[in-house]
């Protein structure tokens, strides 16, 4: 069964930089893609970013150059890194997973099915 766990958040302050780290197993030969999200209680979850099985990066026009993904194979490990941090950016971080069956193109917006417990980020002025 695949499983992820997301870490990195905590408290901290604007124009602080943050890296979260997200944890894969369970990965069967298939191929997945990876997804950020975030999520605000009683607000809609919003996608942010994702990487797919070669590498490829796709960001969401919401992220406005702050955010990166990246990915350490070694390590099973997708990370998310916020510079310039706002309070805006306070939110609960997710990543989840999905099979993709296109693996060279850019990750789909929905269909994911594998989730993390989330980690919390809170951004104080």
């Amino acid at each position: 069964q695949v499983q992820l766990v997301e870490s990195g958040g905590g408290l901290v302050q604007v124009g602080d930089s943050l890296r979260l780290a997200c944890v894969a197993s369970g990965f069967t030969s298939n191929k997945y893609c990876v997804r950020w999200f975030r999520q605000v209680p009683g607000k809609e979850r919003e996608g942010l970013m994702s990487i797919n099985p070669a590498g490829t990066t796709y960001y969401s026009d919401s992220v406005e150059g702050r955010f990166t993904i990246s990915r350490d194979n070694a390590k099973n490990t997708v990370y998310l890194t916020i510079n310039n941090l706002r309070p805006e950016d306070t939110a609960v971080y997710y990543c989840a997973a999905r099979v993709t069956y296109a693996f060279r193109q850019t990750c789909a917006s929905s269909g994911y099915n594998y989730w993390g417990q989330g980690t919390p980020v809170t951004v104080s002025s």
